[in-house]
């Protein structure tokens, strides 16, 4: 699975704060996206702690393994710093909006279902947005302090 460091919409190559990665990933390569941003600014004394970036891993698990599950598979992601907060972009191929708890064909709540909360409770700031190709692209901002 490639990660780029410098598309256009990323800026410079020199950019550690900021990863790109494009087709088919799993969720450790995302997670792995996350650590190499934050380590960058993770230093003694730095701005987050480890349960803040446990929380920005679970995130990153949770939209990468929801948009394999039901979004017919990841096309992209972006992962970078915003300000003293992490943003985790996830792309898939479905216009499909996530829901909070999907119901069986008897009306009755599925096994799982908990991945949707977790990124809203642990993000401070969640959108969701159509892509013109089509798909969605969903977006959490989760604070590293």
């Amino acid at each position: 699975m490639p990660i780029d460091h410098g598309t256009d919409s990323l800026g410079a190559p020199d950019r550690p704060d900021r990863l790109h990665g494009d087709g088919p990933c799993r969720p450790a390569d995302v997670r792995s996206a996350v650590r190499r941003v934050c380590a960058c600014h993770h230093t003694p004394g730095g701005f987050h702690d480890d349960a803040a970036l446990s929380d920005a891993l679970l995130v990153a698990s949770e939209l990468t393994t929801n948009a394999i599950l039901h979004g017919g598979g990841v096309s992209e992601f972006d992962v970078d710093l915003d300000g003293r907060a992490v943003r985790v972009s996830v792309s898939d191929h479905s216009d499909r909006l996530p829901v909070l708890h999907e119901l069986d064909e008897r009306g009755r709540r599925r096994v799982g279902g908990r991945g949707w909360p977790i990124v809203c409770r642990l993000s401070e700031d969640v959108r969701v947005a159509d892509l013109p190709s089509g798909g969605k692209r969903i977006t959490a901002v989760v604070p590293l302090s």
